[in-house]
């Protein structure tokens, strides 16, 4: 099914539902196909390929909600979908904040982000390139002793989203990424880690040598590692950790948490929550970025560039059209999530703040969740290295870092510029002081 049939799809249940009676209803149709090959011990272990195909529903009357979904896209088949969510409607409750968000949001304006980069590689290629990477690895130092493999995957999709305000948006999207997972032994133990890099654009990925390199470089690192004793001490997420932190503060201040008043960032905002020197940004315009969009998920305009913290004050919440009305507050066009986001620096490198850390834990693995997101008490198991005098001393595991969130963001002193630039959220290294870590 192409794009144009997916919109004709959407449009179709729209107008069936209002033939229905049904005052309000959304529809998102995704189509998606991709392909996963993975290699081990340089041989072709598995060749996976994916198509998807999804149509989702959700209808609103008389405040009433109903919500279906189907891979059936005939017209028989979103007939039955939309007949299933009135259905469904019919049971549930009435809740006044039901309902699409406002017709006057809507986005107007289409956007290319450049989002969809087609990736020609066939399998024989795609399988050569795992194989490079798994082959970096293996040769880059005697004490990789294995190898649980490196796979390349690439996957694109086609989406639609319309409602019957009459918005209607088409889109299409690629994602390109390499891994690669090896074992070390040094014949006191054994250890094993990773590597990828993800893109949009397979053009812009790191070689598979490199990717291979850094997997086997991180275990060979963490070969001997040791316990340390339970003490009170200065913590520094690497950039790969630290966006957990991000994410903690993300998840404490959406709609959902404040109105159910089931978050530690309860009341905060126009409250400093971090310090001054920070801002966190969201950027939904950012060209090729991992989610970008010129509009949310209920179709609602998003803006080029929106702090949510500025000078380390909480801006606003996280609100689709649902959360906005629970608390009488406006959507902030974040139906879906954030995105893109971006947090600043202190301008410090990973070795200029080691070296001013001079003494304490760097985290480069998180295992596990302990997060109350009521009163943010954090407690988290770790693994990564001892530092003292600036330097790197010697690999630890089986630890945890604990403490509350509310006062760790007060006790962030620095963040790094090595920012970590495979996900949607861009952060460097966070240094976090007085912090209890439990070991041996």
């Amino acid at each position: 099914m192409s794009e144009l049939n997916l919109a004709k799809a959407a449009e179709f249940a729209i107008d069936y539902a209002k033939k229905k009676g049904i005052d309000q209803s959304e529809v998102s149709l995704h189509l998606g196909t991709g392909i996963s090959i993975a290699a081990r011990q340089q041989e072709l272990e598995t060749v996976e390929k994916h198509n998807d195909a999804q149509f989702v529903i959700s209808l609103y009357k008389d405040h009433k909600t109903g919500s279906a979904s189907s891979a059936d896209m005939s017209e028989q088949g979103i007939r039955n979908t939309v007949d299933a969510a009135i259905s469904i409607a019919t049971y549930t409750g009435a809740d006044p904040c039901f309902g699409l968000a406002d017709a006057d949001r809507m986005a107007t304006q289409k956007k290319d982000l450049e989002l969809y980069h087609a990736w020609n590689a066939d399998e024989a290629e795609m399988l050569g390139i795992a194989m490079r990477c798994e082959q970096a690895a293996l040769e880059s130092s005697d004490l990789i002793t294995n190898s649980e493999g490196a796979s390349v995957n690439s996957y694109s999709g086609s989406d639609v989203y319309a409602n019957s305000h009459g918005f209607l948006s088409q889109s299409r999207a690629s994602q390109h990424s390499i891994s690669c997972s090896v074992i070390g032994s040094n014949g006191d133990g054994m250890q094993r880690d990773y590597w990828y890099h993800s893109s949009r654009n397979a053009a812009t990925l790191d070689s598979p040598e490199e990717i291979g390199l850094v997997a086997a470089k991180r275990t060979v690192a963490r070969l001997g590692s040791r316990q340390i004793p339970s003490c009170q001490a200065t913590v520094m997420y690497d950039s790969a950790t630290a966006k957990s932190l991000i994410s903690h503060l993300i998840g404490a201040i959406k709609g959902g948490a404040i109105y159910k008043k089931a978050s530690f960032m309860l009341d905060k905002v126009g409250q400093e929550v971090v310090p001054g020197f920070m801002t966190i940004a969201e950027n939904p315009h950012k060209l090729g970025g991992f989610n970008s969009a010129w509009h949310d998920g209920e179709g609602v305009v998003t803006p080029d560039y929106r702090a949510i913290v500025d000078g380390g004050r909480l801006q606003s919440y996280i609100l689709g059209s649902y959360t906005a009305r629970k608390l009488g507050l406006e959507s902030t066009a974040n139906a879906g999530g954030v995105r893109n986001l971006s947090v600043s620096n202190t301008g410090q490198t990973t070795e200029q703040l080691l070296s001013d850390m001079g003494t304490g834990l760097l985290v480069t693995e998180l295992i596990g969740s302990g997060i109350n997101m009521v009163t943010g008490d954090y407690s988290r198991g770790a693994a990564g290295f001892w530092v003292e005098n600036g330097e790197i001393q010697y690999p630890v595991e089986e630890i945890t870092v604990a403490g509350n969130l509310i006062d760790m963001y007060r006790n962030i002193v620095a963040i790094g510029d090595d920012y970590d630039n495979r996900s949607s959220t861009e952060c460097g290294s966070i240094v976090i002081e007085n912090m209890t870590i439990a070991g041996s």
